[in-house]
């Protein structure tokens, strides 16, 4: 991840061609080789459980260079008015295609998912909104989320839930699913309080901000 919308100002204005805005154009491009490789593997991997391991390497490869951009970006200081839209974006495709195609195979609950994309693409919007006012750098409490929700799509991503059942039997099998659930359970939780959270924020925001406009409009 490049930045996050607001981070300080660097001295100069780095060019959009670095490694962090090519990395973050690799994961957006990486996003429909996962999803044919998810569908083609079908429930659970049960029609090609090496496609379903294809899709979980492309998932968990696009999500490091998510980390490493950012780390590239802020260490070089090649932070980009390019990279501060991109890398978002790209990050709300791939985890959407994810939580999208697990619940088109029956996997993952729809309300779930639709639940986990309104708020993340809902508080994106109102980022762009209140983008006059001042801008809401990411919380904790984001960042929790952001890995929960990493952790728990690479968790139900793993075909193991068949590689146990056939091997050790069906408990074994349900046992990694239900732990799985439980994990995205946890994620949907922390995502619906930081989007609460994140609409609070703006809400104050905005009002600080129309405050201020009046105050300079008086002086």
């Amino acid at each position: 991840m490049t930045t996050e919308p607001g981070s300080e100002s660097l001295g100069h204005q780095a060019s959009n061609w670095n490694l962090p805005n090519v990395l973050t154009t690799v994961r957006i491009l990486l996003v429909p080789f996962f999803i044919w490789a998810l569908v083609a593997g079908g429930l659970w991997g049960s029609d090609a459980v090496g496609l379903r391991w294809t899709a979980f390497a492309l998932f968990a490869v696009a999500m490091y260079t998510d980390k490493l951009d950012g780390d590239i970006a802020r260490s070089r200081g090649l932070v980009t008015s390019f990279g501060k839209i991109a890398d978002p974006i790209a990050d709300k495709f791939l985890t959407g295609a994810a939580f999208i195609v697990l619940s088109v195979l029956g996997e993952l609950w729809w309300w779930v998912t639709v639940l986990i994309l309104v708020r993340e693409w809902g508080i994106t919007l109102l980022r762009l909104v209140v983008l006059r006012y001042g801008v809401m750098p990411a919380s904790r409490g984001g960042k929790l989320k952001t890995v929960l929700q990493a952790a728990a799509l690479l968790w139900l991503l793993a075909p193991l839930n068949t590689v146990f059942a056939a091997a050790y039997g069906q408990l074994f099998g349900q046992a990694w699913l239900w732990a799985g659930w439980a994990l995205m359970a946890a994620a949907l939780v922390v995502t619906l309080v930081t989007g609460v959270d994140y609409v609070v924020k703006a809400v104050r925001l905005r009002r600080d901000g129309q405050v201020q406009s009046g105050e300079r409009g008086q002086s």
